[in-house]
């Protein structure tokens, strides 16, 4: 398998969107971690999803088979779990695309690089995340649900402008 093979495959996937999300492409949200040869030589596109139970992911998987397909190219779809999927995974242009689609992207990483691989547990509550508007800019904002229109996301609602959003969890 050549590199131009591969880069044909990387081509063919590189512009779906997710199909919760239809702003952002599986790239910008970290989804697609990888086109590389497989142990047959055939092309493996790697999908990671945003938590074990997405929903989105059979989707996901027919619409990868459908632009291979729709281009000529063999390859299959590999979802690989590990590593856990990251909202440190977003591109930045992802997270402006979600802000101007209405949704509050995430406001910080999953966790600071000094503590990566550590688990920490407390009897405290965790300080609540400061959620601007997408709408309006507002930092009145408050958390009406933890889950909002999926279960990465929670509800919010701007106590300015009294809009209701969906902020993308950090995980």
């Amino acid at each position: 398998m050549t590199e131009a093979s591969l880069q044909a495959v990387a081509q063919a996937v590189a512009h779906l969107a997710d199909p919760e999300i239809p702003v952002i492409s599986l790239g910008e949200l970290g989804i697609l971690r990888e086109v590389r040869e497989g142990g047959d030589g055939v092309p493996e596109v790697v999908i990671t999803p945003t938590y074990s139970g997405c929903p989105a992911m059979g989707q996901i998987e027919d619409d990868i088979v459908a632009a291979l397909r729709a281009a000529g190219l063999p390859g299959r779809v590999v979802t690989q779990l590990s590593p856990a999927w990251t909202t440190d995974w977003m591109s930045e242009a992802a997270k402006e695309k979600l802000r101007a689609y209405g949704i509050a992207p995430p406001q910080c990483g999953s966790q600071p690089a000094s503590q990566a691989g550590v688990l920490q547990f407390s009897r405290h509550a965790a300080k609540p995340v400061d959620v601007p508007c997408p709408q309006c800019g507002s930092h009145h904002t408050t958390q009406s649900a933890p889950f909002g229109s999926t279960a990465c996301k929670a509800l919010y609602r701007c106590l300015d402008c009294l809009e209701p959003f969906d902020y993308f969890k950090p995980y």
